[in-house]
């Protein structure tokens, strides 16, 4: 089952240290306790004697889709590895040039066919939404995946919020576009028509998997992993989480993406983890778990869905998976 955090004021004396965050497992089983906090925001007072559904949530996903025993990867890996472009195009870039981006003060509008379009402040969402953890196979289009322990929270959670009208099919999602902070927008070989646009259908949208994400291994996301609020989406490659999150709409025909309006032959908009429908370029059918190097490759088969296909095929009955990619 995700663990749930609250957020009383913590000394640092008292936060745990990251080792012993990452043998959780084993402190969690022997004491009987869950983790105690990430230091993040206050508690809402308001929402102290709210119904609890963030249980309801993860039974209707299963347990099993929020928790796994694959090994981790490292914090290094996860922090330090990344696509960005907004900060470049090679893997380094982004952990090299994101410190640029200011992330505080921080807000997301919401609109389109809802009935209480409005905006959200970081402040408010760090103190109104229930945020748990959970662990998380995160493939990129290119081969190689990551596990990752993201906290967030539903992304369902802020949309009822805004109440989706009845029109509304799918969800848009824009990222910050700020090209004196983000050097990769001002290059004269960028390809990509800023800002960068995501999409997905709204059943999708609302399903208990897809997750808000703040922070990852205990910590606040680094900005190159999509500070301070970035979209997870664990069955699809990696493109279509959407990072550092500016807006938010709802919209009654499916929205243009970047990837594909750039490259629809190799980019659909469903994006859907398939080994067996295979990227113009490469096969689809294995991936890079990291870390991984040259000499001590950890390739691993793909699985369907990356491995989410018992909670999400559902959504994809009588679909042609090979047209809709």
């Amino acid at each position: 089952m995700a663990k749930r955090y609250q957020y009383p004021s913590i000394a640092s004396s008292e936060i745990t240290p990251e080792a012993v965050y990452l043998n959780r497992r084993q402190l969690m089983s022997a004491a009987g306790l869950g983790l105690s906090a990430l230091a993040l925001g206050g508690t809402n007072p308001a929402r102290a004697n709210a119904p609890d559904t963030r249980r309801e949530l993860a039974a209707a996903a299963g347990p099993e889709a929020f928790q796994t025993d694959e090994k981790l990867t490292p914090y290094g890996d996860v922090s330090g590895y990344n696509n960005f472009y907004e900060f470049g195009t090679d893997k380094s870039d982004p952990a090299r040039n994101a410190h640029t981006m200011t992330t505080d003060p921080w807000s997301v509008e919401v609109g389109g066919l809802v009935n209480k379009p409005g905006k959200l402040y970081l402040e408010d969402i760090l103190g109104s939404f229930d945020l748990e953890e959970r662990t998380y196979r995160l493939r990129c289009v290119e081969a190689w995946s990551m596990v990752i322990p993201w906290v967030g929270f539903p992304l369902a959670d802020l949309l009822q919020r805004f109440e989706p009208g009845s029109d509304a099919k799918f969800v848009e999602f824009r990222t910050l576009y700020r090209p004196d902070e983000m050097s990769g927008t001002r290059s004269l070989t960028s390809i990509i028509d800023w800002p960068y646009r995501e999409g997905l259908r709204l059943d999708e949208a609302m399903h208990p998997l897809t997750l808000l994400a703040v922070g990852l291994y205990g910590k606040t996301l680094p900005n190159q992993n999509g500070a301070p609020l970035r979209l997870v989406v664990p069955w699809k490659y990696g493109f279509k989480s959407i990072k550092s999150i500016v807006s938010i709409n709802l919209v009654d025909r499916q929205p243009a993406t970047s990837w594909q309006t750039l490259a629809p032959r190799e980019y659909g908009f469903y994006s859907n983890v398939n080994p067996e429908v295979d990227h113009p370029r490469w096969s689809q059918r294995y991936e890079r778990r990291l870390p991984s190097t040259l000499f001590s490759p950890n390739r691993i088969a793909t699985r369907m869905f990356n491995g989410y296909e018992a909670q999400v095929a559902e959504l994809y009955q009588g679909m042609d998976l090979r047209k809709y990619y």
